[in-house]
């Protein structure tokens, strides 16, 4: 393969690695440039061949050697540096040199030229607990911070009966930058599952770094960005744990959902949620806590 070719290839890959993909689609055109490929058979379809993504710790956070190309660039990702590998440092250090190259990311070009800032992440490098939503909305895209407006007001309610404060836990979307919206209109839009699939890995990176024992997935749209689209709604989810990277993570409602449903059994089920996460964590549990939202 040509330089350039492999470049494209190494930066692609990493792409595909840090979104937890384990292969991908090649044009035939390139399947017969690769090294070792043969003709296509007449009797499989040429338009299309399966090739496996070569497997990295995301701990090390380096970036792909050429060696390991496997595919190109889709023309709209050619010309993005996937490059996250992070100095030695402290926990903190690490996020701050994550944070300086996700705000310079432009793999969306609608949402770099749309968006006031990155929202990156707030909180402790050294966080035990880490919550992650759907994406940024009006009032953290001003902010620059996730979690700001009313439903992170309610958010921020919830780590408070669990006794601790935001400073202590660590907060993140999926989507780093707020989802552009048509001129002239309001409100928030889902982000798309190429928007997700492009910004996952900065998020992976952050796991990566701050290593949290537990990850608390807020809302359906957090779990589609973390774990793909799901054959069931969040109703049937929440109340579950997944896997993220080797952290447990544990899926609940988004807290907009609880502030358009008022109806206390949802709070007991989300809170129900929070204190699985207590107890995973170690966390002191009083009887009053165990009471909370529960139907006299």
């Amino acid at each position: 393969m040509d330089s350039e070719l492999r470049s494209q290839a190494a930066r692609y890959v990493h792409l595909l690695r840090r979104s937890g993909k384990k292969d991908a689609w090649l044009p035939s055109g390139l399947v017969r440039r690769l090294p070792g490929a043969s003709a296509p058979s007449s009797q499989t379809p040429a338009a299309r061949k399966t090739v496996p993504v070569p497997s990295s710790p995301l701990s090390r956070l380096s970036s792909p050697s050429s060696a390991n190309a496997a595919a190109p660039v889709p023309a709209s990702k050619s010309n993005f540096n996937l490059n996250l590998s992070l100095k030695d440092g402290s926990k903190a250090e690490r996020l701050e040199q994550l944070k300086k190259q996700t705000s310079a990311c432009t793999i969306c070009p609608h949402l770099a030229k749309s968006r006031t800032q990155v929202v990156f992440g707030v909180g402790n490098a050294e966080a035990k607990l880490m919550f992650v939503g759907e994406a940024p909305g009006a009032d953290e895209d001003e902010k620059g911070e996730p979690f700001v407006g009313r439903a992170g007001q309610l958010l921020t309610k919830m780590i408070v009966a669990m006794e601790l404060t935001r400073e202590q836990v660590y907060i993140a979307n999926v989507l780093k930058c707020r989802p552009d919206m048509p001129a002239k209109s309001s409100g928030n839009r889902k982000p798309t599952r190429a928007e997700m699939d492009a910004c996952l890995p900065y998020l992976r990176a952050q796991v990566a770094v701050i290593a949290p024992q537990v990850i608390v997935a807020l809302g359906a749209t957090a779990v589609e960005g973390l774990f793909g689209p799901q054959k069931t709604n969040i109703s049937r989810l929440r109340g579950s744990w997944r896997e993220l990277d080797g952290v447990p993570v544990r899926l609940t409602f988004h807290p907009s959902y609880l502030l358009h449903n008022q109806d206390i059994s949802l709070k007991r089920l989300v809170w129900e949620d929070l204190l699985a996460a207590m107890e995973r964590l170690g966390l002191p549990i009083s009887e009053k806590q165990r009471g909370f939202f529960l139907k006299s």
